[in-house]
């Protein structure tokens, strides 16, 4: 079983537009990319990544760097490096994890320059709780 530890080493978070101003309507570009992946003794790897978030108009810009420490069993470890040499794309558990830390610290910094969050928050529906009937099942299907 392969296990991730994600280490943020660097960020920089910087609002443009003044604070006295409303946000217009933006878009948000994030960024993840994996630069390398490098054997370490105790059957190991580093990932290093850089995430950027840009948004348009530019508003504010955010981006963090660090590195993953992926430890697992050998041939586990071998196998992912393996892929990583003939170009293919790395693990789902490895971007996840990479993912799940960027993210959550980019909604922070988000809040802290007061700017919307990078990821899309979750949309109630408008309207009256009488005009609709209770669900019969949920469905969390994406």
């Amino acid at each position: 079983m392969i296990r991730v530890n994600v280490a943020v080493s660097n960020i920089t978070a910087k609002r443009f537009l003044d604070i006295t101003k409303p946000i217009p309507p933006i878009q948000i570009n994030t960024n993840l990319n994996l630069v390398g992946m490098e054997k370490k003794p105790e059957n190991s790897l580093e990932v290093p990544f850089v995430l950027t978030i840009n948004y348009n108009p530019s508003i504010a810009q955010i981006s963090l760097e660090g590195r993953a420490y992926v430890v697992g069993e050998k041939g586990e470890i071998e196998k992912v490096y393996r892929e990583y040499e003939e170009k293919k794309p790395p693990p789902q558990v490895i971007i996840q994890s990479i993912s799940n830390v960027v993210f959550i610290e980019s909604v922070i910094l988000s809040r802290t320059l007061n700017i919307p969050p990078p990821i899309p928050l979750p949309q109630i529906p408008q309207g009256k709780p009488s005009d609709k009937k209770p669900p019969s099942k949920m469905d969390y299907s994406a």
